[in-house]
């Protein structure tokens, strides 16, 4: 059953936490059997990873990336087992895209924990440690936000990549024209200027030679037609090209992440309520600020699933 009126979204990195999808792995076997499929793939026990820790291992890109793609995929799946609705529209938030393609039957699940993998990786080994860095800029404008970024260059790379919700955009690029910019923010009228416990910076430009490396590698990978339309987030379109779907990708590694534009465009289709698949609630905070007058629940437990399994009948 499809309902034109939900949206799934996917949460990105930063959402992860020790002991994560515990309950529903206990009632529910195939959330076991997706973290042993990808265990498979990597080569290490995930799901002990996520059970046990530690907390700093989880949190390394490489890790996390497959980490919150298995867990999010797991749900999908028991979601499905359940008889859930299949949406109108998904979306994922960066990391989270390679989920909602994955669920969308666009990216073979095996092809995309070894895809998350690797990109974890160029992304860590593109900038050396130290030399890039992020901050969350908590209310200020988006415009005012972009202007001290300009201001903050000199010589230098910082950017708002970001677009979180209003009144939160990251902002990421060299460490030092980060802290400029940050601090011209604060001047501006920001609340705070967050740094972000981040290994690079993400959706920079400096993002660039992580970007021509992983082109490669998805070029191996069989990209499909989704069965479900996909909002990617560069060019915040519903590609139904393999081609365009895998050219989208490389771009928005280096390319901000434009999350108030993508949650008002599944407005603006009509869609009225939004279940966030995946670890933590992050992307259902962010919806609420963006669409208040959404519908929005984060589904990793057996309280939120029972809850979704009634809102998606009522949608139907």
């Amino acid at each position: 059953m499809n309902s034109s009126h939900t949206g799934f979204i996917f949460p990105g990195q930063g959402s992860q936490k020790v002991g994560m999808l515990a309950e529903l792995a206990e009632a529910y076997p195939v959330v076991k059997e997706t973290f042993s499929q990808a265990s498979d793939v990597l080569g290490y026990d995930l799901w002990a990873l996520t059970q046990i820790g530690p907390a700093e291992e989880l949190a390394k890109t490489h890790i996390t990336q497959p980490t919150i793609l298995t867990a999010s995929v797991a749900i999908w799946r028991l979601w499905k087992d359940q008889g859930g609705i299949s949406p109108g529209l998904m979306a994922g938030h960066s990391l989270g895209e390679y989920s909602a393609l994955t669920c969308a039957g666009v990216i073979d699940f095996a092809d995309a924990v070894s895809l998350v993998q690797q990109r974890g990786q160029f992304m860590q080994s593109a900038v050396p440690l130290g030399v890039g860095g992020m901050s969350a800029i908590i209310g200020l404008d988006d415009d005012k936000v972009v202007e001290a970024c300009e201001q903050a260059k000199q010589g230098e790379e910082v950017a708002a990549v970001n677009f979180n919700c209003p009144g939160q955009i990251v902002i990421a690029g060299h460490s030092d024209a980060v802290t400029r910019a940050g601090a011209l923010c604060k001047e501006a009228g920001a609340k705070r200027a967050l740094p972000l416990p981040v290994s690079a910076p993400f959706h920079s430009v400096l993002m660039k030679p992580a970007a021509e490396k992983f082109a490669a590698v998805l070029d191996e990978v069989t990209f499909n037609s989704p069965e479900i339309p996909v909002m990617q987030n560069f060019g915040l379109d519903c590609s139904s090209d393999p081609e365009a779907i895998r050219s989208n990708l490389v771009y928005q590694i280096f390319s901000p992440v434009p999350w108030i534009d993508t949650i008002n465009k599944f407005a603006g289709s009509g869609i009225n309520q939004v279940l966030e698949i995946g670890p933590g609630n992050v992307l259902s905070g962010f919806n609420r600020r963006i669409q208040p007058d959404m519908d929005v629940l984060s589904v990793n437990d057996l309280a939120s699933l029972e809850q979704a399994k009634s809102l998606g009948k009522s949608a139907a």
